[in-house]
């Protein structure tokens, strides 16, 4: 491949690494996105992620984050499932994942991957690089719409044509000035799947999140106890949701995903509620080890399945919401009283 055709050499390299999209934009968002984020933050809508809005100017613009980009090359990984993700929804004595932490956590597949091209990129081109997967002031997702890899839907999601809502995105910031791929249209239509689907109603309107409603939210990012009001529309989703997702009809084109390490491990697909409240701080480390469950720490993860537990209508649950209602943790115990009292009422 010549080096005077940067671009295709570079998608070559990206998919024999083992990318399943990639795309090339400029180093620059369009102000819509930077719009959006400041209505996100201003409405509130971002709950307790205070890193979005003290970073808010950084992931608004690539260059303010890093002044000497000129190009992005955007990636995206298929996670897609071999199967019904939500068929555990109506299993109540079972704790559900989200689809993305039954494997290996992303961030490390992702950026080794990004990692290899990058290093690709600086040694036939001799130009600067920086790499990012999800946990730096980057819009991957607006940044991905412009590379042509896909477009927000009404879940605020990316949707692509051809992998459809199952795609991790990661990018590399360069020095390289790379023509830019056509920015991909939107594709909704009048479908509203993804917002009649959700438990929570965090969907208010097509095209904005309230994350302070969102399941995803509220047992991965979110501290101390949540709201009573929100406890019965969580099921039996112990971390992340995957409702407005997997609805989405552009996933009938998605193929399972090819990474191995990204897909489910057995004993976290359909693990039981029972199990996972008995989970001490070592267990939940070694069941969790190398898993995106692992960061939210074992007492806001038990905090979730209480609630589980709460929402199941099992009574043959209620001894380990007992077990628990006097642990170390407050939250931990003020959600074991909680379940061990509904699993006690008629």
């Amino acid at each position: 491949m010549a080096a005077s055709d940067p671009r295709a050499a570079i998608a070559a390299r990206a998919t024999g690494i083992g990318f399943d999209a990639v795309g090339f934009c400029a180093a620059r968002l369009a102000p819509e996105a930077a719009e959006n984020l400041r209505a996100f933050i201003a409405g509130g809508h971002h709950g307790t992620m205070d890193w979005l809005e003290e970073r808010a100017e950084q992931r608004a613009q690539p260059t303010a984050l890093w002044p000497d980009a000129r190009s992005v090359i955007v990636l995206g990984l298929s996670y897609a499932p071999d199967g019904d993700v939500l068929a555990n929804l109506a299993r109540p004595d079972i704790g559900n994942i989200a689809a993305y932490a039954r494997g290996r956590d992303y961030h490390d597949v992702v950026k080794g991957k990004l990692k290899a091209l990058a290093q690709f990129v600086v040694s036939r081109f001799a130009a600067d690089v920086k790499v990012f997967v999800d946990t730096a002031p980057v819009m991957e997702k607006p940044l991905a719409m412009q590379a042509g890899i896909g477009w927000q839907g009404k879940q605020t999601v990316l949707v692509s044509r051809r992998h459809g809502t199952w795609l991790f995105l990661g990018a590399i910031y360069t020095t390289l000035d790379l023509a830019s791929d056509a920015p991909h249209a939107d594709r909704c239509g009048t479908c509203t799947s993804c917002m009649d689907i959700c438990p929570t109603n965090a969907i208010p309107v097509p095209y904005r999140l309230d994350a302070t409603r969102c399941i995803a939210y509220l047992t991965i990012e979110h501290h101390g106890p949540i709201a009573h009001e929100l406890r019965p529309l969580m099921g039996n989703r112990v971390f992340g949701c995957d409702d407005c997702l997997a609805v989405c009809p552009w996933n009938n084109f998605a193929q399972a995903t090819r990474e191995a390490k990204l897909r489910a491990r057995p004993e976290l697909e359909s693990p039981r509620l029972a199990d996972l409240a008995r989970l001490d701080d070592a267990a939940f480390r070694a069941l969790f080890a190398a898993s995106p469950v692992k960061r939210t720490g074992r007492d806001r993860f038990v905090r979730n399945v209480l609630i589980a537990i709460g929402n199941s209508g099992d009574a043959s649950l209620r001894p380990a919401a007992q077990d628990l209602t006097n642990d170390a943790d407050p939250v931990v115990a003020e959600a074991a009283r909680w379940a061990a009292e509904r699993l006690a009422s008629p």
